[in-house]
């Protein structure tokens, strides 16, 4: 029958085809990922050299719809306002890919090109070198609990009221239902997270705007 014209797999697919196993279950095997291609193992190896590489093609393809640009053109805490927005967006849509991608280390260059950029804009603002993963990392810490709670139930808390005066009861009661639920909180804490890093930068006498 000869070679076929176009080739059956690319990086691309493969990443499509593992994100959606991902997002149906949470991670993948290499045996489920081919047989989901409708190939042989040996066959995604040929563009992946092993599970690890697959891991960073699901990555790159979360990770690719986060804008690190708004570094280029905005003052550092409006960037970061906007890059975490497309940061949570992007992984409130894979919410099951958080825990597969929490916990293997970041190598493709795709992927870093989120984190090149916050870095530089972060560093051109006046954070010191030693503070940079730290902003960054407490910052994803936060945004990764955010897309999981975009996620979650709209009613995350039912209980019982002891009495009617009842600190809880009186929250729930007082709280935002359905999607404004996690809106609320994700803007409270964006903003409670910006002030703290503008107050670091103030305490070290560093601001440029």
């Amino acid at each position: 029958m000869g070679r076929p014209r176009v080739a059956r797999l690319d990086r691309e697919r493969i990443a499509e085809a593992a994100l959606e196993l991902v997002d149906r279950d949470g991670d993948f095997r290499m045996p489920d990922l081919a047989r989901h291609l409708n190939v042989q193992v040996s066959s995604i190896y040929h563009h992946a050299k092993g599970r690890a590489a697959v891991v960073e093609l699901v990555r790159h393809r979360v990770v690719r719809e986060i804008d690190g640009s708004s570094f280029e053109r905005l003052p550092w805490d409006e960037a970061l306002s906007e890059w975490a927005r497309s940061y949570r967006a992007a992984f409130s849509r894979h919410p099951t890919a958080i825990r597969l991608l929490a916990t293997e280390t970041v190598r493709d260059p795709g992927s870093l090109s989120v984190y090149h950029s916050a870095a530089a804009g972060l560093r051109d603002a006046g954070f010191p070198d030693d503070h940079i993963m730290a902003v960054i990392t407490a910052a994803e810490n936060f945004l990764l609990g955010a897309a999981l709670d975009a996620a979650a139930p709209e009613v995350m808390i039912e209980a019982d009221a002891t009495t009617a005066d009842d600190p809880l009861t009186r929250a729930l009661a007082a709280a935002p239902r359905g999607p404004e639920r996690a809106e609320q909180a994700f803007e409270l804490g964006l903003a409670a997270l910006l002030a703290g890093f503008r107050a670091l930068l103030q305490d070290r006498g560093a601001v440029r705007r």
